[in-house]
């Protein structure tokens, strides 16, 4: 007889956790700043678009598109209105180019999942555009892999506990993983979960937190590679 397992339920973040995403914004910041160089240089212009980001996320939500119009919006500001329809062509453009950017699975994100997959309830739960996310999903070739997809306007843990109760039970026996200690980890420790942070060499500044590293359902990993052994320490220990 199998013993009772402590974790039923194992969601994951998906952008720059499972692949690639970061990437693609901080190409395009650069693109973009390239665009301006006549009104300032690349610090300045970068400052500008954090702030305009800042104050659009709650119009906009988060992804791609938002940034895009963020990027249109400090065009006019940084030009006085002057900036050229040339300009905002070529800024539309550089928002289509990351619409259709190829998805680049993380190390180990593939034979973890599938590991996993069957032994516990896998749901995925991403934050961004509706439709950007799907296809992304849909090109890594990991969505039968996952029992349920949350794409959600905000990650709280208000999110995590609705989320969990409704796919896994209750947030208690859930675990959430993911790069982003702000939107990843912290919310679901809150909302009783377990909190794993899988570290990227890219993440965007408004993620930054200080890891809650007194919680005592907090974890953190090299890699998704030791997730299954640090699932079966904690089912273990019950």
């Amino acid at each position: 007889m199998q013993p009772r397992k402590h974790l039923t339920t194992i969601g994951f973040d998906a952008d720059d956790t499972l692949w690639q995403n970061e990437q693609f914004f901080r190409m395009t910041e650069k693109r973009f700043a390239a665009l301006l160089a006549d009104h300032g240089e690349v610090e300045h212009i970068s400052a500008r678009l954090l702030e305009a980001e800042k104050r659009n996320l709650a119009v906009y939500g988060f992804g791609i598109k938002g940034f895009t119009l963020s990027m249109i919006e400090t065009a006019i500001e940084v030009t006085e209105g002057r900036v050229p329809a040339a300009t905002i062509a070529e800024i539309l453009a550089a928002g289509r180019d990351m619409l259709g950017h190829p998805v680049e699975a993380l190390p180990h994100a593939r034979e973890t999942v599938e590991r996993l997959a069957g032994a516990y309830h896998l749901v995925l739960i991403t934050k961004g555009d509706l439709f950007d996310q799907e296809r992304k999903l849909a090109a890594s070739g990991l969505g039968d892999l996952f029992d349920a997809v949350e794409i959600v306007s905000d990650k709280s843990a208000a999110t995590y506990a609705r989320i969990f109760s409704r796919h896994g039970g209750s947030p208690q026996s859930s675990m959430m993983v993911g790069n982003s200690l702000k939107s990843d980890v912290v919310p679901a420790i809150e909302a009783g979960s377990w909190g794993v942070h899988v570290p990227h060499e890219l993440t965007w500044v408004l993620e930054h937190v200080e890891p809650p590293v007194e919680a005592p359902r907090f974890r953190s990993i090299a890699d998704l590679g030791e997730l299954p052994a640090l699932i079966e320490s904690i089912d273990r220990k019950g």
